[in-house]
């Protein structure tokens, strides 16, 4: 078994397509903002984080058309400079919830929530386990 993503249903696609492709930088698999789906992975690794319209796995899976208050999830990208990633992301429009600041004394994180809701953690890990 592998993990091949997670995915997050979205309300505004087109927002949330343009947030992680053009604000957090990640690269889309294929060019898709109207959506209904898209798929980015991350340079360092095969899991990748999708997006999928609301409304269309609503038609699916009849449950999922009403919008959840409160946050959904949590995705978490590890980067090497925490620091000069937060610069460049704010740069182009992200907002910073928190940090960057320690988490423990192995990591550095800092926090931000995208257009759909969802709260990303920018990890920077200062020291491995072993």
């Amino acid at each position: 078994m592998e993990l091949a993503q997670v995915r997050l249903l979205v309300t505004d696609f087109p927002g949330c397509y343009r947030y992680y492709r053009d604000v957090l930088g990640l690269k889309p698999q294929f060019e898709s903002e109207d959506g209904p789906y898209a798929k980015f992975t991350p340079d360092g690794g095969a899991a990748g984080i999708a997006l999928q319209d609301r409304a269309q796995m609503a038609r699916v899976l009849g449950g999922l058309a009403d919008e959840p208050a409160g946050h959904r999830a949590l995705v978490v990208l590890r980067v090497d400079d925490l620091d000069r990633y937060c610069e460049e992301i704010t740069a182009r429009g992200a907002e910073l919830v928190h940090g960057p600041a320690p988490m423990t004394d192995r990591m550095r994180v800092a926090h931000l929530v995208d257009p759909a809701g969802n709260l990303v953690e920018l990890q920077e890990w200062l020291a491995l386990r072993g």
